[in-house]
């Protein structure tokens, strides 16, 4: 399956939780799209009996052309990137002899990975977003959508373009509720520092919902938010809250009570959605594959260290996942707890 070079296809890279998603809705809604995924199975199924997208939210199953890398020949316009984090630089090696040069590449990832899309395109040719609703990648042709969550569009320079206008209205197809900014990195930052707790909540086998409502847990969710809201600052980015994550809860100037209480509001928030666990756990415990923790909590701990800051909490949690990617540990409440022994001991000292 491939696309007439030159079209108006939206080019999706990257047709799991995230890109399948917005390829069923705008497929359904008759946007021309092409879906690009290295799972033979999965393009196999979106092609021939369609992509089923189930769940509280919605269930329909759509028709969507799909390819592998391989097969994906002309240029497009827009595209979407919907990788892994860590796969970013070699998905955009093999999608960029298809990118039109009048054309863009909308990063729909979690981390800060329009840096180096910047890098590898350049930053007239690419632009941000930030998604926060729940799906998990359920098999080959089968997407869950466990609940809708904020979606921002924007461009990385914090200008408005017709091209942003246009990523905006279509994104506006999948959620009304969508956002047009002009400052894309503080809801990325903002992203990071809730990215920070679901990765602790991943330590444990317990749901997010159980993590953010463990009073023996909220201290180290606490300081996670609060060391990633410090390293922003250094950054001198403004981070922007969403569906119960307060960035300024976090901030220097924020009271425990503040914390406490965006903790509480995330408690409820993730207790009202279909995807009980974060795909960091889904990562660990499911799928059995490293997960996105060096590109999006390690770059923090190496931004920090530019900066002459300490994140003790964050650089033990890279630690930690990795211990359990490698087999070294198992995902349970004694290791997430070895977060509150540095907690502690940074109290101590």
């Amino acid at each position: 399956m491939v696309a007439k070079a030159n079209d108006d296809t939206i080019l999706i890279w990257g047709a799991g939780a995230i890109g399948g998603i917005l390829g069923a809705y705008w497929a359904r809604a008759g946007h021309p799209v092409l879906m690009v995924d290295i799972d033979v199975d999965h393009v196999a199924a979106c092609n021939q009996t369609g992509l089923h997208i189930e769940g509280p939210v919605e269930e329909f199953t759509q028709s969507v052309p799909a390819a592998t890398p391989g097969q994906v020949t002309g240029k497009y316009r827009r595209v979407i990137l919907a990788v892994k984090a860590q796969a970013t630089e070699a998905a955009m090696k093999m999608l960029l002899p298809h990118l039109a040069e009048d054309g863009f590449v909308l990063s729909a990832q979690n981390g800060l990975n329009e840096h180096l899309i910047a890098d590898l395109a350049g930053p007239e040719r690419t632009m941000g977003a930030f998604v926060n609703y729940g799906s998990d990648w359920q098999g080959p042709g089968r997407i869950l959508f466990g609940n809708r969550g904020a979606v921002v569009v924007g461009e990385i320079d914090g200008s408005i373009r017709d091209r942003t206008r246009e990523m905006f209205d279509l994104l506006k197809v999948f959620e009304p509720e969508a956002v047009l900014t002009d400052n894309i990195w503080s809801y990325l930052w903002g992203k990071l520092g809730y990215g920070a707790q679901l990765f602790a909540t991943a330590l444990t086998p317990d749901s997010m919902s159980a993590n953010f409502s463990d009073p023996d847990r909220v201290p180290v969710l606490i300081a996670l938010g609060r060391e990633v809201m410090k390293v922003a600052q250094a950054e001198k980015i403004s981070p922007r809250g969403f569906n119960g994550f307060d960035a300024v809860a976090y901030s220097e100037t924020a009271t425990d009570a503040d914390a406490l209480a965006s903790i509480a509001a995330l408690a409820e928030f993730t207790s009202r959605t279909a995807k009980t666990h974060s795909g960091i756990w889904r990562d660990l415990a499911v799928r059995k594959r490293r997960t996105e923790v060096d590109p999006q909590i390690g770059i923090i701990v190496k931004i920090a260290a530019r900066h002459g800051l300490d994140v003790p909490v964050l650089a033990r949690l890279v630690e930690l996942i990795h211990d359990i990617e490698d087999g070294k540990r198992p995902q349970s409440k004694d290791t997430f707890m070895e977060l509150d022994k540095v907690l502690r001991g940074v109290a101590a000292a």
